[in-house]
């Protein structure tokens, strides 16, 4: 079996962001891998934070349903969906590894699902965080 590997919201975003430039090809490359592998999972939290981005703040927002069909592809993913354990767990690791609430609850989310990694560009890479490796598919060095 494959390690999971939790994918963060902003690598998904530059997937479908096609002016995101060199990040749109290195993020659209990466989520093809993951695709193809099947070890990509994603927490509720993710699907939300994407469509409202992809539809609103992006130089060239995608039509709602165009983001709503590319949400009901990820739904094939393993999905987190985050309730009020999960809510509480993030509060804690908030508050162990001082990160933001709701980068707290991404991390929470990966560890539920069992992930070893955790792509993303908004925590520090190469960190562990409760057992998850932080990995920033940007980072060239």
């Amino acid at each position: 079996m494959t390690d999971k590997v939790f994918v963060d919201t902003n690598i998904l975003v530059y997937a479908h962001d096609l002016d995101a430039g060199q990040k749109h090809q290195s993020a659209a490359s990466l989520v093809r891998v993951v695709w193809e592998t099947e070890n990509g999972v994603l927490s509720t939290q993710v699907l939300q934070e994407f469509y409202v981005n992809v539809t609103r703040k992006i130089p060239k927002p995608l039509a709602a349903a165009r983001a709503r069909g590319i949400v009901a592809n990820y739904m094939n993913w393993q999905i987190e969906i985050n309730g009020a354990d999960t809510i509480l767990f993030a509060s804690e690791i908030e508050e162990r590894h001082q990160l933001s609430f709701w980068d707290a609850m991404i991390v929470a989310a990966a560890i539920r699902v069992g992930a070893v990694e955790l792509l993303t560009e908004d925590l520090n890479h190469g960190q562990v965080i409760e057992g998850v490796k932080i990995r920033n598919p940007f980072v060239t060095a």
